[in-house]
């Protein structure tokens, strides 16, 4: 498997992902777009993940790479290449895809339940309910063609899937206690009180339970948009 993840910053990188791709031997490239935003030919990866980041999809003027990469993910889930995107990263998706990205009615910040939105068709079947590590400001319209998959109280876009090999998700699964202590570091400023935002000490005082759990769902979702032919 070949592997590209993209990342926006420097303390959102890949958490659990790099473990699922190091325990099935992936060859990982990873592209630090905010260094050197320089991509590969699409049809030279199996798989695409872009992670998150406190930047706006909008911000291409700040961030020129921005249209860059949309264009690349837009040429990937069109080649069937196994496309994730965890928080900017499915906002990104969303936005190449056509759908608008604009502020949510809250920010959620924390540990929060999603909800599995009923599906008749085959996508990815997340738990009736799940507690996920949430860290977002922003939301998106569906783009054409998604199955919405999940939701919460606080957002009703929460994870998306475009055929069999992309999905979106709004939430944190890859999340590890290192990767949260770095996010905490760098975003602090956002730890404003809020409906949907808990304080750094209950943010810090999630149990290893918790990251396993979300670590073993984030597996699941890999799997699922890896294990298509062809997709």
């Amino acid at each position: 498997m070949r592997a590209l993840v993209l990342q926006h910053v420097p303390f959102e990188g890949p958490g659990s992902i790099a473990t699922w791709l190091s325990e099935r031997g992936a060859a990982v490239q990873t592209t630090r777009l905010y260094r050197s935003p320089v991509l590969p030919d699409v049809r030279s990866v199996d798989i695409v993940i872009s992670m998150g980041g406190p930047m706006s999809v909008t911000d291409e003027h700040e961030h020129p790479w921005l249209k860059q990469e949309k264009a690349f993910i837009r040429e990937a889930v069109n080649h069937g290449t196994a496309v994730l995107g965890v928080c900017l990263g499915a906002q990104m998706i969303a936005s190449a895809l056509g759908a608008r990205v604009f502020a949510n009615a809250f920010r959620e910040i924390g540990w929060f339940p999603v909800q599995a939105v009923p599906t008749d068709s085959d996508a990815f079947r997340f738990p009736p309910q799940t507690t996920v590590f949430h860290w977002h400001g922003e939301t998106f319209d569906l783009p054409p063609g998604a199955v919405h998959l999940a939701k919460s109280a606080g957002c009703e876009h929460q994870a998306f899937q475009i055929g069999r090999n992309a999905i979106g998700l709004q939430f944190h699964l890859e999340t590890t206690p290192e990767t949260a202590g770095q996010i905490i570091q760098h975003c602090r400023s956002e730890l404003a009180p809020g409906k949907y935002i808990q304080t750094e000490q209950a943010l810090r005082a999630a149990p290893a339970a918790a990251y396993l759990e979300i670590n073993r769902l984030m597996g699941e979702v890999l799997l699922y948009i890896t294990r298509w032919p062809g997709r």
